[in-house]
C-alpha cells in the first residue's frame, strides 16, 4: 500500500485549472520527483499535499488516514514534512533554535528533548558546527539546509521537497544530493521532489512524474522519461535526449 496517495485531485482558481485530476502515489523510501514547466502545477500540487490549499476534487491520503481536509499542523504531526521554494527561516534566531521550532511540532516534549532532536538531525545533515550562529551569518546554501533539518525535525515519514537546489553552486547541489541519499538509505523516509535540476532529479529519483498545464501527461523512471516524446516537447526538448545529464 502506499504511504502517500493523492487520487484525481482537482484544483480550479476562477477559469484556471491548476490541477485536473492528478493521481500520487509514494511508498515507503521511495524518492518520487515532480518536474513540468513553470506554472505546470507542481507548487500547487505540495500546496495540496499541505493543507495549504484545499482541493476541489480528490482524496489524499497518509498510510491510509484521509487527511484531504485536515489542517497542515496535524498533517505533520501524521508524518508529513515540507519545505518551501523561499526558505522561511526565523531571521532573529539561531540555527538550533530554528531546527528546535521544527522539532516543537510533536507536543509533550522538554526543552532538552528538543534541543536534543535538533542537534541530531544538524550532526546528520553536516551543520552541527554552525548550531549556535545567527541564521543570517550561514550562506544561502547552508540556510537552505537549515530548512530542511527544521523539516526533519519534525520526524517525517514523508519528506516534500520544494526547489531545494534553487540559488545553490555546484558543490552544494553535490552535498545535497549525498544528503537525501543517506536519508533514503537510512531512515527510509520517502522523498517526494520537485525540482529544474534535471542532473539532480535523475541521479536520485526512482520515479518521475511530470506535469503540464495542471495535467500529468506522463510517469516513469528517469530512462523512460528522458526518452518520452512528450515530455521532450513540453519540457526537456529536443536537444535534451541526446545532451545527457
Amino acid at each position: 500500500m502506499s504511504l502517500l496517495q493523492a487520487t484525481e485531485v482537482a484544483k480550479r482558481y476562477g477559469g484556471l485549472a491548476a490541477l485536473s485530476d492528478v493521481d500520487l502515489s509514494v511508498g515507503e523510501g521511495e524518492f518520487v520527483a515532480v518536474i513540468g514547466p513553470n506554472g505546470a502545477g507542481k507548487s500547487t500540487l505540495l500546496n495540496v499535499l499541505t493543507g495549504l490549499v484545499l482541493p476541489d476534487g480528490g482524496r489524499v491520503l497518509l498510510d491510509g488516514w484521509d487527511m484531504t481536509r485536515a489542517a497542515t499542523h496535524k498533517r505533520v504531526r501524521g508524518g508529513l514534512g515540507r519545505t518551501f521554494q523561499h526558505g522561511r527561516p526565523f531571521a532573529r534566531l539561531s540555527v538550533l533554535e530554528n531546527v528546535m521550532t521544527g522539532a516543537a511540532i510533536q507536543s509533550g516534549r522538554s526543552e532538552l528533548d528538543l534541543r536534543e532532536r535538533a542537534m541530531a538531525v544538524l550532526d546528520q545533515m553536516g551543520l552541527a558546527a554552525d548550531a549556535q550562529a545567527p541564521i543570517e551569518s550561514l550562506s544561502y546554501g547552508h540556510r537552505r539546509m537549515v530548512e530542511m533539518c527544521r523539516a526533519l525535525a519534525c520526524e517525517p515519514r514523508v519528506l516534500l521537497l520544494d526547489e531545494p537546489a534553487a540559488g545553490l553552486n555546484s558543490a552544494e547541489v553535490d552535498q545535497l544530493v549525498d544528503r537525501l541519499t543517506e536519508l533514503r538509505g537510512k531512515h527510509r523516509i520517502a522523498i517526494v521532489l520537485i525540482e529544474h535540476n534535471m542532473g539532480m532529479v535523475m541521479r536520485l529519483a526512482e520515479r518521475i512524474m511530470v506535469l503540464n498545464f495542471g495535467c500529468k501527461i506522463a510517469e516513469g523512471t528517469p530512462s523512460e522519461i528522458q526518452s518520452d516524446p512528450a515530455v521532450l516537447s513540453a519540457y526537456l526538448g529536443e536537444g535534451y535526449r541526446h545532451a545527457g545529464v
